[in-house]
């Protein structure tokens, strides 16, 4: 896999958690750096860590399915992009009308955390049978998580309006187009 490509799969995965982190960012009255840094650092961890365990359950798995596992890989990312997308187009809750204050302990960032790095986790099983290494991997979706993350809150006043939902909508059109293109690869021999 190229490093392009590596990442572009970082900051897609990373979407989710910067359309959440936008949200918390807007919430805020003033977000100050280290409580947006502190929010990143739990994003990029758990982010970080998901794709490793798919990885692993998709490694187990391998033997069963190489014969196939391009279009694993393919309906993975394509099924994560299209939801994502879907997402990014749907209506805000009613839950999103809560305070908003009661949302920035550790706990509760770690949970929303973990909600949005499951697409994470399933990329890593789609990474597990193709030719990538998983720790570069993890890394780069950890940083741009964090990056995104943090950038998110402190932007969220800002961006909270502008840019919202679309991020998500951007990072699935990338799945999608990722998932194409190792289907392609495998299908005709490139790369």
């Amino acid at each position: 896999m190229s490093p392009i490509s590596i990442l572009l799969i970082g900051f897609a995965m990373s979407t989710d958690a910067f359309a959440a982190a936008i949200g918390k960012g807007a919430a805020m009255r003033r977000p100050v750096f280290r409580d947006a840094l502190r929010a990143g650092i739990i994003f990029g961890v758990i982010e970080a860590i998901t794709p490793i365990i798919g990885w692993l359950l998709g490694r187990a798995a391998l033997q069963y399915v190489e014969a196939f596992d391009h279009w694993i890989a393919f309906g993975l990312l394509g099924a994560l992009g299209i939801h994502m997308i879907y997402n990014g187009l749907r209506p805000d809750s009613a839950e999103e009308d809560e305070d908003p204050s009661q949302h920035h302990g550790f706990w509760k960032l770690a949970l929303t955390g973990f909600a949005t790095s499951i697409d994470a986790m399933a990329v890593g099983i789609g990474l597990a049978f193709m030719d990538v290494h998983i720790g570069v991997m993890a890394a780069v979706i950890g940083l741009c998580t964090l990056t995104m993350v943090t950038a998110g809150i402190m932007f969220g006043r800002v961006l909270g309006s502008m840019v919202g939902k679309r991020a998500e909508i951007i990072g699935g059109v990338i799945l999608v187009i990722i998932g194409a293109t190792i289907l392609y690869e495998h299908l005709h021999g490139v790369g």
